[in-house]
């Protein structure tokens, strides 16, 4: 019997104290979060724009493009800035004004190069350290003629789309470099 009650008297001295410290923990301040570059960056989307390419005064094909932006937080919560509209003209610029990309020698194209050029630029109109990295989410080129079959109903008597800058692989790996 004397056993009985010291082993009821040791459950409820264990259970008391995994209360006690269970609740200890949860009501713990957190941790002061890593005054680190990346903890102090946001992720701002950024959304698929359409940059016609004219060749010799009529349209030759279309490049889809979608970026997104690392930012600092602190610029991106108290300021309403127009990155759809700044990166269609970047786009703009660079594609059809610089010709930074050339369809017929498309494994020449240095993404790096590009981003850099991009976040330097609408930093530059912007007026200030806003873009930290600049990511290429996609990055294709499609025919005019593949455009009209598909938007006519047939079937695709072309090849895929020209894929400049891979699509981010679905099981989280990288995409291969060099494209």
């Amino acid at each position: 019997m004397i056993k009985l009650v010291i082993t009821g008297v040791w459950v409820c001295a264990i259970t008391l104290a995994s209360v006690y410290f269970s609740v200890q923990m949860a009501t713990a301040p957190a941790p002061a979060p890593v005054d680190s570059k990346q903890s102090q960056l946001e992720l701002v989307k950024g959304e698929t724009i359409t940059v016609p390419i004219v060749k010799d005064g009529a349209v030759s094909g279309y490049f889809i493009a979608k970026m997104s932006f690392m930012m600092n937080k602190d610029v991106v919560k108290g300021a309403t800035l127009p990155l759809t509209e700044m990166t269609s003209d970047e786009l703009f610029t660079l594609l059809i004004g610089n010709k930074m990309i050339d369809i017929a020698k498309v494994k020449s194209f240095d993404p790096n190069a590009f981003r850099e050029t991009v976040k330097k630029n609408i930093n530059q109109h912007l007026g200030g350290e806003y873009i930290d990295q600049v990511m290429l989410e996609q990055m294709d080129y499609l025919s005019k003629e593949e455009v009209k079959a598909n938007s006519s109903g047939q079937p695709p008597k072309m090849g895929k789309p020209v894929h400049i800058v891979e699509p981010a692989a679905a099981s989280g790996e990288a995409a291969p470099a060099g494209h």
